[in-house]
């Protein structure tokens, strides 16, 4: 009988691989937590209208990507593509949003039917960070300090930039919009096959378009900043003061725009230059219409998402992975013969309680001398704790280096955590 295997683009996340994952959660979840910023967890599964309404029916998303089915009700159901609208909906079905500003967070996988590659998959998993009920750019520029610290608690803070624009209010980029097609409509066979099929979508993707030829086109084009209504410039304007003020180096992207129709005012991504084409590893801005658009009342809201096998991939890719992030034990007890098989395992409950932070192995399965040893070595641990029934009789236990040649000493069992905890610290 054939194997089943996973689906083309979700992946199995490894023990060995879990480590390096629970490390940037673990980060992300400090950081953010230091900011004064709530956790919460929503469905992976949502009404399809619900993305249909937020994200726009007339994008790739919606169109090609999204994971539609109907249930056994008949009802039309998504895996969430995305988890903006579903925070949206979460907060507003709860009361979360009355009369009150909300820094709320959460993280769990994402799903878009899309070409598999390096970086990039069908189910991933992403960190989102939405705000509700500030206007200012105060809270804008918040973000940005937010992620750049958060840089800097991973490691990354040199291989990350920043770069930023503002795409103004949904009533200028129709202005905008409207002008921007008339002039591509004029080389519209010279365009790319993608920038073809979006110029009567969402002509604004064009802008970020890679290919060469439609690159030449754009520098013709009609500029977004020349169409920003008064408020989205005089807010891009103070934002830049404040990131000025705060030491955040960015760079002014005309051309950055962001695929979903909510945003307006500011966007903004980090991207790394160590990733090839795959180089933003965080991506935002502000979505000030999406409550009502969702049937709450009018809310000012700004936000952000970063994928986390991107970002696992770039400490990676940089070797910025820290040295005490891994799967190893610390400490290996061993069990030599049956009527040494309960106490160790009480030993090993003891040394649990003494040493809370260290990972404590108890060997399980019985087998010779040789064999448990051999198994003590491939867990990684630096010592082996050995238990036999003439140490058992004797209140004693081994302590038996693994990873150096230092001697192996006799202990009994009231000195053996005491021990462990000096040589753990070194």
């Amino acid at each position: 009988m054939a194997k089943i295997q996973a689906i083309r683009g979700m992946n199995d996340i490894l023990p060995e691989q879990t480590p390096v994952w629970q490390f940037v959660e673990d980060t992300v979840r400090k950081v953010l937590s230091q900011y004064g910023y709530q956790e919460i967890r929503m469905p992976i599964v949502e009404q399809t209208e619900l993305f249909k309404r937020s994200i726009g029916e007339v994008t790739d998303i919606v169109e090609k990507e999204m994971y539609t089915f109907d249930d056994r009700n008949g009802d039309s159901l998504t895996l969430r593509p995305e988890g903006t609208a579903g925070c949206v909906r979460a907060a507003e079905e709860h009361g979360l949003l009355f009369n009150q500003t909300r820094r709320l967070w959460y993280t769990g996988p994402m799903f878009r039917h899309e070409r598999p590659q390096k970086g990039r998959y069908r189910q991933f998993h992403q960190i989102g960070v939405e705000c509700f009920g500030m206007a200012g750019p105060d809270i804008d520029a918040e973000l940005l300090v937010l992620t750049a610290r958060l840089w800097k608690e991973l490691g990354l803070a040199g291989h990350t930039r920043l770069e930023i624009n503002s795409i103004g209010t949904s009533e200028a980029r129709k202005v905008y919009r409207q002008a921007l097609v008339e002039y591509l409509n004029q080389y519209k066979s010279d365009l790319d096959a993608d920038s073809q099929r979006r110029l009567q979508s969402n002509p604004l993707r064009i802008l970020d378009s890679k290919d060469p030829s439609t690159r030449e086109i754009l520098a013709g084009a009609p500029k977004l900043d020349s169409y920003l209504d008064e408020e989205s410039r005089a807010h891009f304007d103070r934002l830049r003061k404040l990131l000025d003020a705060a030491g955040i180096a960015y760079t002014v992207n005309p051309a950055l725009v962001r695929g979903l129709d909510y945003y307006g005012k500011t966007v903004f991504e980090w991207i790394t230059d160590s990733l090839g084409a795959q180089g933003t590893v965080c991506a935002g801005g502000r979505y000030d219409g999406l409550v009502e658009q969702l049937g709450g009342k009018p809310t000012r809201a700004v936000g952000f998402a970063m994928g986390l096998e991107r970002l696992i991939l770039l400490l990676e890719t940089l070797d910025l992975v820290p040295a005490h992030v891994n799967s190893d034990a610390d400490v290996y007890v061993t069990a030599m013969g049956e009527g040494a098989m309960a106490p160790a395992l009480a030993l090993a409950e003891e040394l649990r309680v003494a040493l809370p932070e260290a990972v404590v192995v108890s060997h399980c399965g019985g087998g010779s001398f040789k064999s448990q040893m051999k198994k003590a070595d491939k867990s990684g641990a630096r010592y082996a704790v050995i238990l036999g029934e003439n140490e058992v009789a004797n209140g004693t236990a081994g302590l038996k280096p693994l990873r150096s040649d230092e001697p192996q000493r006799e202990l009994t069992w009231k000195e053996l955590a005491p021990a462990l905890a000096e040589a753990l610290k070194n």
